[in-house]
């Protein structure tokens, strides 16, 4: 009779695991598209990332680096103080994106240049994404803003 329980109670601590495991590899599996880890210019110049893996890139739009092409094209450069990238994205842009500000944009490094999916600005004149200020302090090119 206790060796019946024993096989019983190894039998469910098994299929415990097994469950266990299983969940674990499909939220793992799950969750490889929706993380995008963040990388400043200076950091995909030293490093450059594979064709197809989707990042976040921010910085600075460097000033008279916008270009507006045919219908929704843009093409302008972000920098870190260190390096600048060169971007392209197709869309219509946040309307308080301008040369000088922080963003941060989503997509893909191809052939140089920096494929935009998806663009963010600041949100008001103050505010700057924390990995961006992050990458220019490390840099050393970021200046606090005055409070008024």
């Amino acid at each position: 009779m206790k060796s019946l329980k024993k096989k019983r109670r190894i039998q469910v601590i098994i299929v415990t695991f097994v469950a266990l495991a299983i969940a674990t590899g499909l939220i793992g599996y799950a969750m490889r598209d929706g993380i995008n880890f963040f990388r400043s210019p200076s950091q995909i110049i030293a490093e450059p990332p594979a064709a197809d893996e989707v990042f976040r890139i921010g910085g600075l739009v460097e000033e008279g680096s916008i270009i507006r092409g045919e219908g929704e094209k843009v093409k302008f450069a972000v920098t870190d103080g260190g390096a600048t990238i060169p971007v392209v994205f197709t869309g219509v842009l946040p309307d308080l994106f301008e040369e000088n500000q922080g963003m941060v944009g989503t997509g893909t490094y191809v052939n140089g240049v920096f494929q935009a999916t998806e663009i963010l600005a600041k949100h008001d004149e103050t505010y700057m994404p924390k990995e961006v200020i992050d990458a220019l302090k490390e840099q050393g090119v970021y200046v606090e803003p005055e409070e008024s």
